[in-house]
Formats: C-alpha cells, sequence, structure tokens
C-alpha cells in the first residue's frame, strides 16, 4: 500500500536528482535509473509520476525557473533605485542557488532541448520574456527609449556567462559574474552620455 501524501516529496527528490544527473553528466545522457537511485526511488515509480525522462527534466526546468523567479521577486523587493533594481536581477541570475555546476548544467541542456521539444521551447520562451520585461522595467529610467535594447544585450551577456561557465573546470563564481555584466552596462551608460 503507498504512503499517503509521499507523492510530492518523492517527486521533489527526482526533479531535484535529475537536475544532479544532468549537471554531473552534462548531457541527457543520464537514464531514469540513474535518476531514481539518486532520489532513493524505484525506476518504476519515476515512470508512473513522470512517464519519461523528458517529462522528468522538463519538470526539473520548471523547478530551476520557480526558484529563480522567485529569487527575482525578492532580490527586487529590497532593491533600491534602478540601478539597484537591474543588479538585483543580475545578481538573482548569478546566485549561489542558480549559478552551482549542476544547474548550469541543466541549463545548458535546456537550451539544447528548446531546439527539439515544443514544451521546452516555451520554457525557455517564457524565461527569457520574463527577464527582458524585467530587465527593461528596470533600465527604463537609465537608458530611457534604449532600454529594451540594453536589455536585450544584458540578457544575452547573463547568458552568455552562463554558456562559458559550462565550458569550464572552475566552481562558478557568482559575485564575478555579477561583476561582469554590471561593468557592461556601466560602459553601455557611459557610452549613451558620451
Amino acid at each position: 500500500m503507498p504512503k499517503l501524501g509521499m507523492e510530492p516529496i518523492r517527486k521533489a527528490a527526482l526533479v531535484k536528482a535529475a537536475i544532479v544527473e544532468i549537471g554531473r553528466a552534462g548531457s541527457l545522457d543520464v537514464t531514469v535509473g540513474q535518476i531514481a537511485r539518486r532520489a532513493g526511488v524505484s525506476t518504476a515509480l519515476a515512470h508512473h509520476y513522470f512517464g519519461s525522462k523528458e517529462t522528468l527534466f522538463l519538470a526539473a526546468m520548471r523547478h530551476v525557473l520557480a526558484l529563480y523567479g522567485a529569487e527575482v521577486r525578492g532580490a527586487l523587493a529590497v532593491a533600491r533605485g534602478p540601478r539597484g533594481r537591474v543588479q538585483a536581477i543580475v545578481a538573482a541570475s548569478f546566485s549561489p542557488a542558480n549559478f552551482r555546476r549542476e544547474v548550469v548544467g541543466a541549463w545548458l541542456n535546456f537550451y539544447v532541448l528548446a531546439q527539439t521539444v515544443p514544451q521546452a521551447r516555451r520554457l525557455l520562451t517564457v524565461y527569457q520574456r520574463r527577464l527582458q520585461s524585467n530587465l527593461t522595467h528596470a533600465l527604463r529610467p537609465l537608458a530611457g527609449a534604449r532600454a529594451p535594447d540594453l536589455a536585450l544585450r544584458l540578457g544575452a551577456l547573463i547568458d552568455g556567462v552562463y554558456l562559458r561557465q559550462a565550458l569550464t573546470t572552475d566552481a562558478p563564481d557568482g559575485a564575478a559574474a555579477v561583476a561582469t555584466v554590471m561593468a557592461a552596462l556601466d560602459c553601455a551608460l557611459q557610452e549613451e552620455r558620451s
């Protein structure tokens, strides 16, 4: 007889295990069995809950996106001024929860999956639009009509820092990543004033 109330706990464990296993492997070349073992559940139960590895990975990315969204909202709630709002968004992107080896690996694979899986493409589009919207809103007092263009550039830089991190063996350095993006912002704003 199944234990009542265990399904959400087991699903959460499988989602976290998927992120770790995909990050460890650096690809989607992991089995549901490997993920299930890491989560401490049977492969059959993992298939029962998610149906396929693809569905499990999409659930893992929804989890990553939900954590990221919560961090952005929390950071924006305490940010001061327009530059502080931009920095809050950037800092959330590179926070310890969002910028660790396994999450970086999951993001990289998420981009690959989005090329062929419509549900992944939709999730990626939602993320990109929210990032663009948040950055544009924060940048408007600093850059006026150029805010959408600058937001697009900063979003691409955030993604680029993630890509570079995925290609190194170094531990992710969130503070350095934030400094890189904010320095690019300062340069762009300086160019506008010149």
